[in-house]
């Protein structure tokens, strides 16, 4: 399980705690090497010189040691010093280090300070500019104009986005109509034709039954219907009940 929180880098005052520090991350160190050098291949050695030892113990052997340090002592002045570090250029790259950390958060508290004046100003419809030098004034206007070509990047890409909605909109609706299908059509006559009243609403008619009740029709209009149509032929017709 890892540690809670980082370790602060500190001279350990307490001798038992720093002796047993020591040996933990004495060992450490060396499992570290024969990792690196086991994993990446590379030559490596360890010297550790510790005042709890009379002899520093090293790593992997003396044989080894001499080895790894020959070859270092062969190379070129410029790469045995390329990534070397000493405690005096630690230190001045911590102090870099600080130091970028230190603009910005000048530079965040200053963007913040501004930030709240702008809105005192909105608020109150007047710039208040009661001891501000000119370089404050002028990062204010800085800041304005930033925050106005922001808010009208957001506008922009909104209108953008709406426009996009209300095409797709179109798009759907057009595709809808595109693939409704039709209206069915209509029935041909003779079954659209069906018989009112009697107790026969909704009974389809085919063209003999038309016929036959034209011929029925034209005779009553004569005044001959007996004559002309036989009463077998109407009774066993579609109106069997129209008949005296």
């Amino acid at each position: 399980m890892g540690r809670r929180s980082k370790v602060k880098l500190a001279f350990i005052v307490n001798d038992a705690a720093r002796k047993a520090t020591y040996k933990k991350r004495k060992k450490s160190l060396f499992k570290k090497v024969v990792e690196l050098s086991t994993l990446c291949g590379i030559e490596a050695c360890a010297i550790v010189y510790g005042p709890y030892e009379p002899q520093p113990e090293i790593w992997p052997s003396s044989e080894g040691v001499q080895t790894v340090l020959s070859k270092f002592m062969t190379m070129h002045e410029f790469q045995k010093c390329k990534k070397m570090m000493d405690h005096e250029s630690f230190l001045i790259h911590r102090v870099l280090k600080a130091e970028d950390k230190l603009k910005k958060k000048i530079k965040e508290n200053r963007e913040q300070e501004m930030t709240i004046l702008m809105t005192r100003c909105l608020n109150e419809s007047k710039v208040l500019a009661d001891n501000m030098s000119t370089d404050d004034l002028s990062y204010l206007s800085l800041l304005i104009d930033h925050n106005l070509k922001d808010v009208g990047r957001r506008l922009e890409a909104w209108d953008n986005n709406d426009q996009c909605h209300s095409q797709i909109h179109n798009k759907v609706q057009l595709e809808m109509v595109a693939t409704t299908p039709p209206p069915p059509l209509a029935a041909s006559r003779s079954e659209e034709m069906t018989i009112m009243g009697h107790g026969h609403v909704g009974i389809p008619i085919n063209d003999d039954d038309i016929m036959q009740s034209q011929l029925l029709m034209d005779s009553m209009v004569a005044g001959n219907v007996k004559e002309t149509v036989p009463f077998g032929e109407v009774n066993s017709g579609i109106w069997p009940d129209l008949l005296p």
